[in-house]
């Protein structure tokens, strides 16, 4: 199917590259490239801590020699649960000079979820912080294939460099070899590893040094988990792949975030839109102390908020998008552009395809037909920048893809100047008496009232609409508001069907560790199904 959204008119306007050629060389090709031309430049900011390149190139060298001793090599898996830690880059990069597959674990997961990622990934060798070793975490090991347990502190890890450096530890690594099995969200079903190929991570680290101009001037601010796609692409290999020096402080904290923001002059990072609430409304945030270059992907962003957020703190959050399949970004706002507002849902454009990407966007009722401009359908999308498939599940990759196509699940349209727009997702649509509710226009609207922090709706049974529209608001400190007043709010400004008929206040809304908001959990105080 030739894609009718592959004419790019916005190209000379915001002078982007629309093709980039492939990478030839992967991510650790550019560390250790760094290393030897410049190894006293800073690598990585930990607190008030510096480590150069040259350091942590010796340390991942350190760390593959123990590999190697272990006899890990090429393919094999090495799973990580580590915050935003120095040990997080020393391991990864450590697997790669192996050869291995770096399995990012989220260091929240209990005994079950921490049991099947280890065992659905096969890994020999799990990397963690000892605060994370209980007995239950134990247990989940012990049944798992995993032969060798690296524990380390949040602040020193000697541990892991116990052996010499060993040249002879280096094994040739591609850019068709596997960097990463990342695990989605299991949002539906169990989690699937995402196979991420060496040529995607680069390839996507080129997209952002190219499209945010990143250069010598520039520090990444690690906002994004580094066990998440956001993290592991824009900002850890970014960062190696410029040469700029990556700002990590173990987990998000606003005050912290914002102190070394100043302190060592961040200029970029890719975040939730909730990091960015809450530095927004944390006291230390102010106008002249933040990013020149912020991005937010991950979920859905209100316009209201960047508006706001740029009268506090004096910065424009660009939205941009991407997946765990896509190796991060596959749309985003040009760096000096203004991502403009579809007048008929509301939604803030995510972008536009970055180079190479090739997006369409299909028929909810039928795949094969493509949707003109300003009709809503699924997003597809392909490029080098996607995944290879989901590890050890052909079926499940084969149901994922349509004619070479993957489909992301997200409903969205494109106007025809060429900006993409993401309506919801289709699992989250609401019918109410027969019309279809989106969620998202739903909570802008929310978003837009004064005493409204977090705002999230979802659909509840109802025995006469089938569904109704019920928001789970979280209110901005000393603010206060009554359910009928948000309700009527939405009347406002919404057609009936779509305004909520019941508010439930929270203190904070369930969140993931990457900041998007837990649909499933809210249906589950909400009494819904699970979609």
């Amino acid at each position: 199917m030739e894609s009718v959204y592959s004419r790019k008119p916005w190209l000379e306007q915001y002078r982007v590259s629309s093709e980039l050629p492939l990478p030839a060389r992967t991510v650790l090709d550019a560390l250790e490239e760094q290393a030897r031309v410049r190894p006293q430049a800073p690598a990585l900011r930990y607190f008030e801590e510096s480590i150069s390149y040259g350091e942590l190139n010796e340390a991942a060298e350190r760390f593959a020699a123990r590999l190697k001793e272990w006899g890990v090599g090429r393919g094999e898996r090495v799973a990580l649960s580590l915050q935003n830690n120095p040990q997080f880059a020393v391991a990864q990069y450590g697997a790669w000079k192996r050869g291995a597959v770096v399995v990012p674990l989220n260091p929240m997961f209990r005994e079950k979820e921490l049991r099947y990622h280890l065992q659905d990934s096969g890994a020999r060798v799990w990397v963690a912080l000892d605060s994370l070793a209980t007995q239950e975490a134990r247990r989940a090991v012990a049944s798992s294939p995993v032969e060798r347990v690296v524990l380390t502190s949040e602040q020193d890890y000697a541990a892991m460099l116990a052996e010499a450096p060993d040249p002879e530890a280096r094994v040739e690594t591609g850019p068709e070899d596997l960097a990463y099995l990342v695990y989605t969200s299991g949002t539906t079903g169990s989690p699937k590893g995402a196979m991420i190929r060496h040529l995607a991570a680069a390839f996507n680290a080129e997209v952002y040094r190219q499209w945010m101009c990143l250069g010598p001037e520039d520090a990444v601010l690690g906002l994004a988990p580094l066990f998440h796609i956001t993290g592991l692409i824009a900002e850890l290999a970014a960062a190696a792949w410029t040469g700029v020096p990556l700002i990590l402080f173990h987990r998000f904290d606003p005050e912290v975030a914002l102190r070394l923001c100043r302190r060592w002059r961040a200029t970029m990072s890719v975040a939730a839109i909730t990091a960015y609430i809450a530095m927004m409304n944390h006291q230390q945030g102010r106008k002249g102390t933040f990013l020149e270059k912020c991005y937010s992907g991950g979920a859905p962003v209100a316009p209201s908020l960047t508006a706001q957020f740029e009268e506090r703190l004096g910065a424009y959050i660009h939205n941009i998008y991407g997946l765990t399949e896509s190796t991060s970004p596959s749309h985003a706002t040009p760096l000096g552009a203004r991502a403009p507002v579809d007048e008929a849902s509301g939604a803030l454009s995510i972008g536009v395809p970055v180079p190479n990407c090739e997006a369409a966007i299909l028929s909810l009722d039928n795949p094969d037909r493509e949707v003109p401009p300003g009709e809503a359908g699924e997003l597809a999308l392909r490029g080098p920048m996607m995944f290879s498939g989901y590890w050890n599940k052909p079926e499940e990759t084969a149901r994922a893809f349509h004619n070479g196509w993957f489909r992301t699940g997200d409903v969205a349209i494109m106007d025809r100047q060429g900006w993409f727009y993401i309506v919801d997702r289709k699992k989250d649509m609401i019918i109410a008496s027969g019309f279809k509710v989106w969620p998202r226009e739903v909570e802008d609207t929310l978003y837009r009232h004064p005493a409204v922090r977090e705002a999230a709706v979802i659909g509840t049974p109802d025995a006469y609409r089938g569904e109704t529209v019920k928001a789970f608001v979280a209110l901005k400190e000393g603010a206060a508001a009554e359910g009928e007043e948000l309700i009527g709010f939405c009347r406002e400004r919404l057609s009936v069907y779509k305004c909520p008929r019941e508010v439930a206040f929270v203190a904070e809304l369930p969140k993931t560790a990457t900041g998007k908001i837990l649909r499933r959990a809210l249906r589950e105080m909400g009494g819904a199904p699970e979609a």
